[in-house]
């Protein structure tokens, strides 16, 4: 019974996954949607990040608020990710003292 259950729950998650790789030539969206599609990925990593920068230090959200937009300010300027994030880190390192 249990290899039963595992395997259904493989292939229920596996089947979603696979399924938009076959069909993802087939189907043509409209620009609009296009663009619209393309922006999900950043609100994403957006969603994830945010929590994390207020509660970097969780009595002094403003410490994470200043490395946030530290980091928005380099990334603007398309400075390389790793000096992006060291930077981030830094500026909570040192305005946590």
């Amino acid at each position: 019974m249990i290899w039963a259950i595992i395997i259904g729950m493989a292939l229920v998650t596996l089947i979603p996954r696979i399924v938009p790789a076959f069909i993802v030539d087939l189907v043509r969206f409209p620009k609009w949607m296009n663009k619209w599609l393309q922006a999900i990925p950043y609100a994403a990593l957006g969603a994830l990040i945010f929590p994390g920068i207020m509660t970097v230090v969780p009595d002094k959200p403003y410490i994470g608020l200043i490395a946030g937009v530290a980091a928005i300010i380099l990334a603007w300027f398309k400075v390389h990710v790793i000096l992006v994030v060291l930077v981030a880190i830094g500026t909570v390192f040192f305005l946590s003292f």
